[in-house]
Parts: structure tokens; sequence; C-alpha cells
């Protein structure tokens, strides 16, 4: 499944380790895809980065999950909660779009790392969010990977431009990943960053390489909206040395 072009291995209830998760995210040996999803019934959401780390929340893979289950039966209607490591996730499913809500958004104040001003971000998992000018001038691997170092459980890292108050330009690197065309919870950083330092509104489009997300913080709490997609159904059968 594929939320904004971050794309997801989502499974049942399967016992799942950091070796089989790097064996199934693996883009030329595996599957390929940013994370693991396993949803249980509930239903609830664990989810993997492609290094095989667990991490505790995904905006994107929320979505994704949201769909899954209401497809495959583990839930009546089209809003319901689902269990995550950080609480239960309201979800509301409409035609092309799946809006999630993730929680208390906790922002910072501006802080200093790599002679770059930064706003850390909580949405459940970390956050540092700082702003640009021009976003395909800024080397967001060697910039990513270099903040990993200033954080010991490392962080996601967004930049950010600002194209109106309601409009948002931002590329991602992730942790345990690196570069993605999306970030759910990075998008929902980015924009809450950009409201509490920038002015910029309540309601606002996120602009990232895989589409366009919408956000609304009310009262600190956070809703993310945007495609949920399936791209395709199979069983994982490793026949190589480098299967699971």
């Amino acid at each position: 499944m594929q939320g904004l072009g971050n794309d997801f291995i989502v499974v049942d209830d399967v016992e799942m380790t950091s070796d089989l998760v790097r064996d199934l995210c693996d883009r030329r040996f595996g599957v390929g895809a940013d994370g693991v999803l396993r949803v249980t019934e509930g239903p609830t959401m664990e989810y993997w980065n492609a290094d095989g780390g667990a991490a505790e929340m995904c905006g994107n893979g929320l979505r994704c999950v949201a769909l899954y289950a209401r497809d495959r039966g583990m839930v009546s209607g089209e809003a319901f909660l689902i269990g995550t490591p950080v609480g239960d996730r309201g979800a509301v499913i409409v035609p092309d779009a799946v809006t999630v809500e993730l929680g208390q958004v906790s922002v910072g104040e501006s802080v200093v790392f790599l002679d770059r001003d930064w706003v850390l971000v909580d949405v459940g998992n970390p956050h540092a969010v700082t702003w640009v000018d021009d976003l395909d001038q800024i080397d967001v691997a060697g910039v990513g990977s270099r903040m990993q170092e200033e954080f010991p459980n490392g962080v996601n890292v967004e930049f950010v431009t600002i194209d109106s108050s309601s409009r948002l330009n931002m590329r991602v690197w992730e942790r345990g990943v690196g570069e993605t065309l999306a970030c759910g919870t990075g998008i929902v950083a980015a924009a809450a960053a950009s409201i509490r330092h920038y002015g910029a509104a309540s309601e606002v489009e996120v602009v990232v390489p895989g589409g366009t997300a919408g956000v609304s913080l009310v009262d600190g709490v956070a809703h993310l909206s945007g495609p949920a997609e399936y791209v395709f159904e199979g069983v994982w059968n490793p026949l190589g040395p480098h299967g699971g």
C-alpha cells in the first residue's frame, strides 16, 4: 500500500523481527518499502522502519491501516478507532481520502544544530523542522544523516518552504529510512511548527514529492488527510540467500 508515495508492506498478525523487516523492505532483494505495518484485530497497528527499527507512529501508515481494516471487515462503518503504540487514534474514510487523528502535537522553541535554526516537534515520534529558501538546493541526505548524530534515538528531519499562510512545501529525511516521498507525521510537524513560528493558518496544504496532504490543528490536536491506495497483494516466499 502507499499513501502519498510513502509505501508500506501490510501484514496480518505475523511475528516480525528486525531481520525480516529489513529483508522485506529491501528494494533489490526483497519486496521493497519504506516500512512494514502489522495489523491485528481491534484493529491495532505496529510499525517498523526499513532498517528494522520499531517506530512509535506513522501518519501515512495509519491512513493505509484504516483503509485496510475497513476493507478486511475489522471495523464497521467509515469512522472508527485504531490502536497504536501511542494510544487510540481516530480514522474517517471518505471517497478518495482517509483522515486520521494524530493526537496532541507539542511544538518547541527554536534551537540550533549544524549552524541552522530548527524547531523540535513531538507528534508521537520526534521531528526537527527547519525552513529554507529553496528545497532543490538542500542536501537532504547529508543534513538528514548528520542530524541523526545529534539525537541518540534518531530524529525525522523536515525541510520546509512557505508558499502562503495556507500552503507549504516539504522534503523529509525519515529516521531509519532516508529521504522519502512523504512522511505523514513529518507533514503534521511541518504544519504545526509553521503555525507556531510563522503564523500559518490552522488548516494548511502541505506539498511533498509524493503529492498533497491536508493538515488541521484545533487546540493542538492534529488531523491528517490524504489518499491511501493498494498497490498489489502477494505471498512472501523467500527462495534466495536474502530471504527472511
